[in-house]
């Protein structure tokens, strides 16, 4: 089967979206299947083998920018856009992309939903020209349904081709969005995901979100939990001396960094686990520096800054070492995370979890058994539920043991490739 999967660059920092598509299409090649990884607007920031080597970037971040502003730029020939799609103007756009107003973000989510009536229009019919002229594909494969615009235009140059979306996250963002773009583009989302044959969303949780917040048919909705590569995780020899609880995570209020700083405050505070550290790791964009250093301060001011360690926007050996010295992890995201691939990547490790019980957690716990639940958004709650599991290492380090067994067994990027393979081939099996 030839896939193509279309995903979303970061550019500048490790995005965990474009790090499960990466590990899919390179499963997928492993059980022996042409797939293709396409990198729109940004270059992929990862921290394994990219699978997009070699592969031209399609809808280059700062054409999508300059053809939304300027009508001069919908009618620039080819040879004018290449020099906008260059690397260091890219990576500029990448480190302006935190900084984009909320209005003009919605405006140009409007714009690229709408495709080929979108100012994007040009960009869009070039990525549908490159697909017909490399290989007509079986399936085309969006990394969320915000790409759903291309929907037309790709049919239109392929021919009745199959076209899924992964569903990751969506509504976080156009829930975000100021009124009247956040209705406008939701209306649109749900009218536009009529046109796919099926979607994938990443949780069963995450499934009945959608499901219901878009109207879509139940008989196109086929959840499959994201599996990452195993490579690297291991458990460390003991369990570190004094405890540390991790955060691996961006650094942002939506993933309840604010949330474990202040239990952790509070256990220090009260000192229930003598010694306890705290160790923050993840991705830091401009945008989140003054979120931050607000909490730096606030750590400052408690008299625990030697008890805190941040290490911003790690490599893959970076992470897998920081996960090595963990006795914990707790990512207590604010919102109805549709997964949480930092659970699994902790659990690889033989680390424990603790999460809030809301949004794909219970889920994930209940299929993984690594970990904890507490009340969502509650600093007593977690301080108490990190308080319970660090007092008790031996059940710890039970949990974290029992939770490797099951990513090692059901959550690898083997598994994924298996399971998005399977609908896929039902989706052409319906019109054969």
């Amino acid at each position: 089967m030839k896939v193509v999967q279309l995903t979303p660059g970061a550019g500048t920092f490790y995005c965990g979206s474009c790090m499960r598509d990466n590990a899919l299409v390179s499963g997928l090649r492993e059980l022996g299947h042409d797939a293709v990884l396409v990198p729109l607007y940004l270059p992929p920031l990862l921290d394994e083998a990219d699978a997009s080597l070699g592969t031209p970037l399609a809808m280059g971040g700062v054409n999508m920018y300059l053809q939304q502003v300027s009508r001069v730029f919908r009618r620039t020939p080819r040879w004018v856009d290449r020099i906008f799609d260059a690397r260091p103007l890219l990576g500029l756009a990448a480190r302006r992309a935190a900084l984009t107003r909320p209005d003009a973000l919605g405006e140009m989510t409007l714009s690229t939903l709408r495709g080929e009536s979108g100012n994007q229009a040009k960009e869009v019919e070039r990525l549908a020209e490159w697909l017909a002229t490399s290989g007509r594909p079986d399936v085309v494969c969006l990394s969320n349904a915000l790409l759903v615009g291309l929907v037309h235009e790709i049919r239109e140059h392929l021919g009745p081709v199959k076209v899924v979306s992964t569903l990751q996250g969506e509504d976080a963002f156009l829930d975000s969005l100021p009124e009247p773009h956040r209705s406008q583009a939701w209306d649109l989302l749900a009218k536009r995901c009529r046109e796919l044959d099926a979607v994938i969303p990443v949780s069963r949780f995450y499934a009945d979100v959608m499901t219901d917040r878009l109207g879509l048919a139940p008989d196109r909705v086929r959840p499959v939990h994201n599996g990452i590569r195993v490579e690297g995780y291991e458990p460390a020899a003991a369990p570190p001396v004094p405890p540390v609880v991790g955060f691996l995570a961006r650094m942002t209020e939506a993933k309840g960094l604010e949330t474990l700083v202040d239990a952790f405050l509070t256990i220090k505070r009260e000192n229930r686990v003598p010694g306890l550290r705290l160790a923050i790791t993840g991705t830091c964009t401009v945008a989140d520096r003054p979120f931050t250093k607000r909490l730096e301060e606030r750590i400052r001011e408690a008299g625990q800054s030697e008890q805190v360690e941040w290490r911003r926007n790690v490599s893959r050996d970076e992470k897998l070492a920081f996960l090595r010295g963990l006795s914990a992890l707790s990512v207590p995201a604010t919102c109805g995370e549709a997964f949480g691939l930092y659970v699994l990547e902790a659990q690889a490790a033989g680390v424990p979890v603790v999460q809030p019980r809301h949004g794909a957690f219970p889920e994930l716990l209940a299929d993984l058994g690594g970990g904890t639940l507490c009340e969502p958004d509650d600093v007593d709650a977690l301080a108490s539920a990190l308080t319970d599991l660090l007092l008790d290492p031996a059940r710890a380090q039970a949990l974290g043991l029992r939770g490797r067994e099951a990513v090692l067994h059901r959550f690898t990027h083997h598994h994924m490739a298996e399971r998005v393979l399977a609908v896929l081939e039902d989706v052409l099996a319906s019109s054969a």
